[in-house]
């Protein structure tokens, strides 16, 4: 039960098996975010069926955020402990098996409950997924296999909004939970055979606890800060006393980290300039994605009156052209390095952005603008999630995933959260008494705003080192045979 398979023989001789452990590994990253993107389609269905209040089915989204990025960490110092081929298996299991329960759901406490196990899963898929491609692929190849697993997940929130309300028409919110089933056992199934067992590269260590303690409040501390900032503002007592308790907790888990034998996260990581940096960049093109796909159809809806149907079809202009893209990023950062790829990316970025600040009148500009950023996200971010990937010793590899993922969470809600202060403080400077009203100023402000970000995470990728992506010995070459 905890010792993981070997692949046979047959798969394991193939030339193309490296590529076969992608294909896995991307299957799980497409419905990561399919799942993300749907589920919140359904929270109206969701308290219509249930006579659930707003609050309560906010939590759908919100527990699964937190429970996500909380425990993603640890999770994947785990993997490293005991295996990324088991864990990430049995992520697929418990994903599968906690989407059952949605779906049979007899009331909103057992949805939320449903719904924080599946989060479990996801974190067990989503810190071995870079993990399991670093340590799998031959040298010159990683960059192109992280391009693909991005552009999986790109296709993945690219399809959620048009396969959610497809699913919902036909047969109700259940089936948003119902579709994972057979893709997860699919997944399952091809992980056991086709992924190389990892347990061996590990030295023998022990989970530490008490990090684990102060980082899993310390990130809920700082998520639900950033989700009630969307809302409240970023002034407000209960938000500040939020990200105080967040700091606090944040800071105790440093020291505790510094002493541990075996810590949560090495610390020493960030002595490394390439990962700190790429961590970094990261966060603030995941900050950039998603404050975009959150403020924009909020403009196409009040500017243009476009019904929300024709708002996410344009919207998928981005996730479209990202996954496009992503692909020949990882081929660019495999030949030159990740810098080129990752700074150009985020600089096209950030001048589509500009051009949007001044242009955001014209809806072709708009979808113009919104190609240009996908495709510069999609140089960015496979070159960058490479270099980060490629940082500290293979048995480090889940522990560096899970950062890396981490970040991911915390940028989507930071974006999510600037975008909203942002939009709302400048409508209502525009529309307050004797101001002239300005059409679209929100969403010029907050479009500004993630252009600086963006132009910033650009210099930051320019700075660091010309490095390429390196990668592992596959995990078998090492390990006993059978």
């Amino acid at each position: 039960m905890w010792r993981e398979p070997a692949r046979p023989d047959w798969i394991r001789r193939r030339p193309g098996a490296p590529w076969l452990v992608v294909a896995t590994v991307c299957i799980g990253a497409f419905m990561g975010q399919l799942d993300a993107s749907i589920v919140t389609l359904a929270v109206p269905a969701i308290r219509t069926d249930m006579n659930a209040t707003l609050a309560q089915v906010e939590w759908v989204a919100l527990i699964y955020l937190l429970v996500l990025v909380g425990s993603i960490s640890a999770v994947g110092r785990l993997a490293d402990m005991v295996g990324r081929k088991l864990l990430y298996t049995y992520g697929f299991a418990l994903f599968t098996l906690a989407s059952l329960g949605c779906a049979l759901a007899p009331d909103i406490t057992w949805l939320l409950v449903a719904r924080a196990v599946q989060a479990v899963g996801a974190a067990m898929l989503q810190a071995n997924s870079v993990a399991l491609i670093r340590t799998s692929m031959p040298a010159g190849k990683l960059g192109k296999a992280i391009g693909l697993q991005g552009a999986a997940q790109a296709i993945g929130l690219a399809m959620g909004p048009s396969v959610g309300g497809l699913l919902i028409g036909l047969g109700g919110w259940r089936w948003v939970f119902f579709v994972n089933i057979p893709a997860g056992i699919i997944g399952l199934l091809l992980g056991w055979f086709l992924l190389p067992r990892t347990h061996v590269k590990a030295p023998r260590a022990r989970l530490d606890w008490l990090g684990l303690v102060a980082l899993m409040p310390a990130v809920g501390a700082l998520l639900l800060a950033l989700s009630e900032a969307a809302r409240l503002g970023f002034g407000n007592s209960v938000v500040l006393g939020l990200l105080g308790a967040s700091l606090v907790l944040f800071v105790l888990f440093a020291l505790r980290e510094r002493r541990a034998r075996h810590p949560l996260v090495d610390l020493s990581l960030f002595r490394s300039g390439t990962f700190s940096r790429g961590v970094a960049t990261g966060l603030l093109g995941y900050l950039v994605l998603f404050g975009v796909l959150f403020v924009t159809p909020l403009h196409l809806e009040s500017e243009y009156f476009l019904p929300p149907a024709q708002a996410g079809l344009l919207l998928t202009v981005l996730p479209v052209t990202l996954g496009l893209v992503a692909p020949v990023a990882g081929l660019l950062a495999d030949r030159f390095g990740a810098r080129l790829p990752a700074s150009a990316g985020m600089g096209l970025a950030a001048a589509a952005l500009a051009a949007l600040v001044f242009s955001s009148h014209d809806l072709w500009v708009t979808a113009a603008a919104l190609a240009a950023m996908g495709m510069g996200l999609g140089l960015f971010t496979p070159a960058n999630n490479a270099s980060v990937a490629a940082a500290g010793h293979d048995h480090q590899a889940g522990m560096v995933s899970g950062v890396l993922n981490m970040t991911r969470g915390v940028g989507t809600s930071l974006g999510v959260a600037l975008g909203a202060v942002a939009y709302s403080l400048a409508n209502a400077l525009g529309n307050s008494a004797g101001a002239p009203a300005v059409p679209g100023l929100g969403f010029r402000i907050a479009v500004a705003l993630f252009a600086v970000l963006g132009a910033a995470a650009a210099i930051l990728s320019f700075l660091g080192r010309r490095a390429r992506p390196k990668a592992l010995p596959a995990p078998e070459d090492h390990s006993e045979p059978g």
